[in-house]
């Protein structure tokens, strides 16, 4: 009887080399608990969309790839928009609080930590970013015109993002280390929208140049908001 787990023995994902954005979970030797296949299966799916998009994205290839059967599959998910949405949701959304959100939340000076998680970001993903572009602004590009599922979730990871700012924004306000005359969720508009269209324009030119010119230009931008207290020292 096969097992509504994931793969046979010494069966692999076989992803790219390793990055910020794609997974390599390997299939277990053995049986994997549900809650195992169905994570397998997210990562997965993750990485055939942000390599093909959503439309383009093969249920065959992410099974071939795992090794876990279609009863498993269909177990966990009804269809491959349920799929879809569980992608944006457990692997994007976590994948944009951990990174950008909660390190905003914890920063005593938001501007010095958002310019250094942009650095950390072109470090550790600029050439995949390069080829492939944003994961999150792919999918909303690709899928909010034609999906209101996909675009209300996507929103609520944007809207997510852009409150982060703003909030921090305001602290660093109360601190006196924004001006007071800076608007934090007009401010967090432009800042987020600068920051993906960064992304998306090295993606077009295929540049890193072009990637660290427009964050360069960003980061411009933020330390104009300081005041004299919020100006880094280190």
């Amino acid at each position: 009887m096969n097992s509504p787990a994931c793969c046979k023995k010494g069966t692999g994902v076989r992803f790219p080399e390793k990055s910020k954005w794609m997974f390599h979970r390997r299939c277990c030797d053995g049986d994997a608990t549900p809650e195992q296949t169905r994570q397998l299966l997210l990562e997965a799916a993750f990485n055939e969309m942000y390599r093909y998009g959503f439309q383009a994205a093969s249920l065959s290839r992410i099974l071939k790839n795992t090794g876990v059967t279609k009863g498993a599959l269909y177990h966990h998910f009804s269809s491959k928009t349920e799929l879809g949405y569980a992608v944006v949701e457990e692997i994007i959304a976590t994948s944009i609080e951990e990174f950008w959100i909660k390190p905003l939340q914890a920063s005593d000076n938001p501007i010095d930590t958002f310019t250094e998680l942009m650095h950390r970001a072109a470090e550790e993903t600029g050439a995949e970013m390069l080829r492939l572009g944003c994961p999150l602004n792919n999918l909303a590009q690709e899928m909010s015109p034609i999906d209101d599922g996909f675009r209300e979730r996507l929103e609520q990871i944007y809207s997510a993002w852009r409150e982060a700012i703003a909030a921090a924004l305001k602290s660093a306000q109360q601190r006196g280390q924004v001006r007071s005359d800076v608007d934090p969720e007009q401010t967090a508009i432009f800042v987020l929208a600068a920051l993906e269209g960064c992304v998306g324009s090295a993606k077009a030119a295929q540049s890193m140049d072009m990637l660290y010119a427009c964050g360069n230009g960003l980061v411009h931008y933020l330390n104009g908001l300081r005041t004299e207290q919020g100006i880094s020292h280190d």
